[in-house]
């Protein structure tokens, strides 16, 4: 895993056409880098009645509160332990900051044109809006989130 600071680093540059990916059990996920503040380790949550399951609650960052979200419950995986690795990415989600709990951080990869594929096309009944594409990296298959899209209208406007 590399170092939390230097993928900091990275996403303060704001480059394009990359994204920080992470992990959520043994299924890899990415995030456009555009999208993320930074990354921190996992405090104590100020649990908040009455949400959803995938609430965890909130999180006080330098004076700013955060609603934090375990993206693991939200995608229907089941509940992990917190360990070491496990962080929160703190994202701009329509112009709404918001904390994203993952298992571990991986790292920031560049995606050509080429190395994206489009969302596989399911059923009617799945939702899969929130899918941007599938990138490849290696003989590796990351699953580009549109984090915009992985919560509803009406969940955002509950958190913020």
């Amino acid at each position: 895993m590399k170092n939390l600071d230097a993928i900091n680093e990275t996403i303060s540059k704001r480059t394009g056409g990359q994204y920080v990916t992470f992990a959520l059990g043994d299924e890899i996920y990415g995030v456009e880098i555009l999208k993320v503040q930074e990354i921190i380790g996992c405090p104590k949550f100020t649990k908040i009645p009455n949400v959803p399951p995938f609430v965890k609650g909130v999180i006080n960052l330098r004076g700013q509160i955060v609603p934090v979200i375990d993206l693991r419950l939200k995608f229907n995986m089941v509940e992990k332990e917190h360990d070491e690795f496990t962080v929160i990415l703190v994202l701009e989600v329509k112009g709404k900051v918001i904390g994203v709990l993952v298992d571990t951080v991986s790292d920031v990869a560049n995606f050509n044109e080429d190395e994206i594929q489009p969302t596989p096309d399911f059923s009617s009944g799945v939702r899969l809006d929130f899918i941007s594409g599938m990138g490849r990296k290696n003989e590796m298959l990351i699953t580009l989130l549109n984090i915009d899209k992985v919560l509803t209208d009406g969940e955002l406007e509950m958190l913020v």
